[in-house]
């Protein structure tokens, strides 16, 4: 049974949403109903939103495996909080007028850990 994984798999699809929503609030501001419509603003929540959908899934599912194959309930706490922690400070650094270049680095930082960590634990625990 799984135990830690569903819970940043939930708390990351809230995020997820709050990121969507953000993009349909750009789009009914700028009266963009596709593309960014040359919109910078419009332009900054899509990509915000990208990003995390580009990461995420891969993320979760390496997260995921490990927590199958057994991995340490720490272990599985730790890929898990640096990935959340690290998709809200790269989201809310790049969703700032001017961004936050600190907190994007460090959250693309926080995210690639919790990717390499958990694509090795896999290997490890596999062989």
């Amino acid at each position: 049974m799984l135990t830690f994984t569903p819970i940043y798999a939930a708390l990351l699809a809230i995020l997820y949403v709050l990121l969507s929503l953000k993009v349909i609030s750009q789009r009914r501001i700028g009266k963009i109903s596709y593309g960014d419509g040359g919109n910078t603003d419009m332009l900054k929540a899509m990509r915000t939103h990208s990003n995390f959908i580009e990461y995420t899934p891969f993320a979760l599912l390496l997260i995921l495996m490990v927590e199958l194959q057994a991995g340490s309930g720490l272990l599985v706490n730790l890929l898990g909080l640096s990935l959340l922690v690290g998709r809200v400070l790269h989201a809310y650094g790049f969703g700032r007028s001017p961004q936050i270049i600190i907190l994007r680095q460090i959250g693309m930082l926080l995210t690639f850990t919790a990717i390499l960590v958990a694509a090795l634990a896999n290997l490890v625990l596999v062989l």
